[in-house]
This record gives structure tokens, sequence and C-alpha cells, in this order.
């Protein structure tokens, strides 16, 4: 409700004024509208249709969430690939960064801002670069590390061909790229603890153990549930790397078959439009519950403060 102030400010400015304002946040709303409601609600409407994009529509109903849940093993094939590349990079990625972090914090390094630089670049480089060298690293016959492997006398590994080993490869991918990110993300919060508290804990007898479980993690656990709630996001909409590793399948049994990757297959390759949009919304759902559980999570850990 307007102030008797704001009412009276309102009817000072002229009708020039007010069409102004709107004329100035027209373009926002219109490119917000065209580029992200439309294809939104767009998707919607076609996951209810049979549709190649040449050919005419043809209503199904819900034909293609059922198919999705009772005859589709692929679909709940690419769900448990994007759990568990998930599992494999969000935990050793958040663990390094929050080490990162702490080794960039303390006083005895010298160089800092250089160092600081360098974390970030892997996350500016291009995806599709970082994807070409991992998969030179990962190849079977010239690969780097098989390179290793012999010269440690032991056999070569088929990454590309292995379930676990692809999964591990874009996991690596994944790990390499953000790392830094979420370690910068978590040096800014170190820097906001204030410093009297490790030296009352020193005074204290605390030993630097007991410091970073007691101060620090208690201090940035904020941006550790940030991190983490931004990592389940990104990792579910996982796409550049399992596509550049193993192609629009995903490998030959489908071992990087993420639920991005098998929308796209559904979508530009089978010219099944309609069932990519209702992939979409499913992975839509996913991602909302995932959140939901987060936020659930949140909140048990702030009452249990």
């Amino acid at each position: 409700m307007n102030t008797p102030g704001e009412s009276k400010l309102w009817h000072k400015q002229s009708f020039k004024d007010h069409v102004s304002a709107y004329l100035y946040l027209l373009p926002f709303f219109l490119i917000f509208g065209i580029f992200t409601l439309f294809p939104v609600f767009w998707s919607a409407y076609i996951s209810f249709f049979s549709w190649d994009v040449l050919g005419t529509k043809k209503y199904i109903g819900f034909q293609n969430y059922i198919w999705l849940f009772t005859d589709d093993p692929k679909f709940w094939k690419s769900v448990l690939n994007t759990f568990s590349i998930w599992l494999m990079s969000t935990i050793p990625n958040l663990f390094l960064a929050l080490v990162l972090a702490n080794i960039l914090n303390q006083r005895f390094i010298k160089g800092k801002k250089l160092f600081r630089l360098g974390v970030i670049i892997p996350n500016i480089t291009s995806l599709v670069a970082v994807a070409v060298i991992f998969g030179s690293f990962f190849g079977y016959n010239y690969g780097l590390i098989n390179y290793f492997l012999s010269e440690l006398g032991l056999d070569k590994y088929d990454w590309g061909a292995s379930y676990w080993g692809a999964q591990f490869a874009v996991a690596v991918m994944v790990i390499w790229r953000w790392t830094g990110y979420n370690a910068v993300i978590y040096l800014a919060a170190l820097q906001s603890i204030p410093a009297d508290l490790y030296e009352a804990a020193r005074i204290d007898g605390a030993s630097r153990t007991q410091q970073f479980f007691k101060i620090t993690i208690p201090m940035i656990r904020p941006m550790i549930i940030f991190t983490v709630i931004m990592s389940t996001i990104g990792g579910m909409q996982l796409f550049v790397e399992p596509l550049i590793f193993s192609g629009p399948t995903g490998g030959p049994e489908g071992q990087t078959l993420t639920m991005v990757l098998y929308l796209y297959t559904e979508a530009f390759t089978n010219n099944n439009y309609g069932y990519a949009s209702a992939i979409a919304w499913m992975l839509f759902l996913i991602i909302l519950l995932f959140s939901m559980f987060n936020n659930f999570l949140t909140k048990k850990i702030n009452s249990a403060q």
C-alpha cells in the first residue's frame, strides 16, 4: 500500500513519465517472453503430441509420459547414469575445492593472486576443448593414461568401452572444470571469518584440525549448502562432456547417456519432439524434487545449530 508521500509523488508525475518507465522495461519482458516463457509453455503443449516437426501433430494425451514410465528402459538408464556421474564428480569436487580454498587462504602462500587466477581458468576454458583434451588423455591406443599404465607394465584399459571407466572419465572432466570455481566461492567465505576466532582458539589450545571443524566449517556452512545445491542442478543437466567423449548415444552401451543427452538424441537425432518434451518435463520434475530435498536438508541443518 502506498504511503501518502508516495501517492502524492505518483500524481505529480506526468503520463509520459509513467509510459516511458514501462517502455524502458518492455524490451526485457519481450525477450524474456519470447525466449523463455514461450518455449516453456510450447514444450508443455507438444509433450501431449506425437510430432516430428515436418509432419502433422497427432494428439496422444499422456501417452508420451506413460511410455517414459512403463516402456523405456533407456530413459531410466539415463537417470541412473546421471545420478552415478553426479555422485562420482560432485563429492570429490566439493571436497577438493574446500581443501584448495583452505590452502590459498594460508598466510605463507606467496603469489596468491596468481594462484587465485589460475584456479578459475578451467571454468572459463571452452568445454569442447576440455572434452577433446580429456578424450585424448583417456584414449585407448595413444592416450596419456594408458601410456603410463604401459610404462608400469600394466595392460591398457579401454576407458571409452568400459561402463565405469567412461563415467569416471566424464566425472574427472567435471571435477577439473568446477573445482576452481567452487574454491573461489569457499575462499571468499573463508576470508569473511574474523581472525579473532582463530586467535582465541589458539590461546585455548585448539589444534588446526579442531579449528577447521569447529570454526571454519560452521562459519562457511551457508556457502557449502549453496555449492551443493548449484552442483546438484548442474549435475542433473550434464550434457557437453558426455556428448564429446562418447557421442550422442553415450557410448556403445550407453555408459554416459545422461538425461539431457537422451533428450537431445530424441529431439535432434530421432526427431521425436513430443517425446523429447516429455523427457524435459520429467527432468524439471526431478530437479524440483531434488531442490525441495535440499531445502528440507538445509532447514534441518539450521534447526540443529
